[in-house]
């Protein structure tokens, strides 16, 4: 290995480091008002804490550091750091946009440091590796989002039936949403228990359940948020309507069932189709390095080649989950 490459892989290294350091720093930090602390609770994707007789010591611990603070000021006005706190609280993690943009760059500095190992032959797809080093982070929060979003349609039909028992044996809705977030699971117990504290904190119920509604993005919730806005302005026997409500949600989770069995195969065909090429070019330059290595080296031919044939897969694999994404 030539000199060159220890001295970048050593800086990278270094540099990671360095970045690392910071975000532990930004998650640290010193005192905050009341009305600071209070606002995590108020806001419309704010975070869990734990209970709000929680000790002083613990809510030091997760407070912002003035950095942080000034890192996210400044960042507030934009739209892509908006659209990074709503995917953050959908995905129940507790960080800023201040600290998931630190892990994006953390991301690129760390793929850039490990590609003269992994790809020491190939320098042309060092910064194709740091680039990809900034979209890991959107691919986990995107994952662990869609992963949340499944557990709560899949447990809401349930609680809803907890909800209509609670009812019908005497329960006010706030007792009944308490004692939802006590006996329900996670990602549920969660929600409704921040919903119960920003009622508690003189929150109006209908903020507090379009501010649920804004962290899990579900068409299933946002009728039962519809029927109790609904049923608190008009009246009305909410029990039976949360009833019909469960019992339509459980026909839906039935039928999407039914629906990705039918289309199992037009997904793993696209799969397949999309990931044949990759697996096929890997293998060639496995066997043949020589041969293969012309298509990364050649910029003026091999590059666009490699270029036009990922967009191809790219819109291949989009129009196969367009065709096979029923909606119900």
């Amino acid at each position: 290995m030539s000199p060159t490459i220890i001295i970048a892989i050593v800086a990278g290294l270094f540099a990671v480091g360095i970045l690392g350091v910071g975000v532990v720093t930004m998650r640290r930090g010193g005192e905050t008002e009341v009305e600071e602390r209070l606002g995590r609770y108020t806001t419309e994707f704010s975070y869990d804490y734990g209970d709000i007789e929680t000790d002083e010591s613990e809510y030091a611990k997760d407070e912002p550091s003035e950095l942080t603070n000034r890192v996210n000021d400044l960042l507030a006005d934009r739209d892509f750091a908006q659209k990074w706190k709503i995917a953050l609280a959908r995905a129940d993690l507790k960080l800023t946009p201040a600290e998931y943009l630190a892990m994006r760059v953390i991301g690129v500095i760390g793929m850039f440091a490990i590609s003269p190992i992994i790809l020491a032959d190939s320098p042309a797809l060092w910064p194709v590796a740091a680039v990809l080093g900034w979209f890991i982070p959107s691919f986990y929060v995107s994952r662990r989002q869609n992963k949340r979003l499944r557990a709560f349609e899949d447990q809401l039909a349930d609680v809803l039936g907890l909800w209509v028992n609670a009812l019908r044996s005497g329960y006010s809705v706030m007792q009944a949403m308490e004692a939802i977030a006590k006996e329900a699971p996670y990602p549920c117990d969660v929600e409704f228990m921040r919903v119960v504290q920003e009622v508690q904190l003189g929150i109006p119920m209908e903020d507090a359940l379009d501010h649920m509604l804004g962290r899990i993005d579900s068409e299933d919730f946002d009728l039962v948020v519809t029927a109790v806005n609904i049923q608190r302005e008009v009246g009305g026997n909410l029990a039976e309507i949360l009833e019909v409500i469960a019992g339509v949600i459980r026909e839906r989770i039935k039928l999407k069932g039914e629906i990705r069995v039918l289309t199992t195969q037009g997904r793993y065909t696209g799969y397949l189709i999309g990931g044949l090429p990759i697996l096929l070019s890997v293998f060639l330059y496995a066997m043949n390095p020589e041969y293969m290595g012309r298509m990364f080296e050649n910029r003026a031919c091999g590059w666009p080649m490699i270029g036009c044939g990922l967009a191809l897969i790219g819109s291949g694999a989009a129009a196969i989950s367009k065709i096979v994404n029923i909606d119900i």
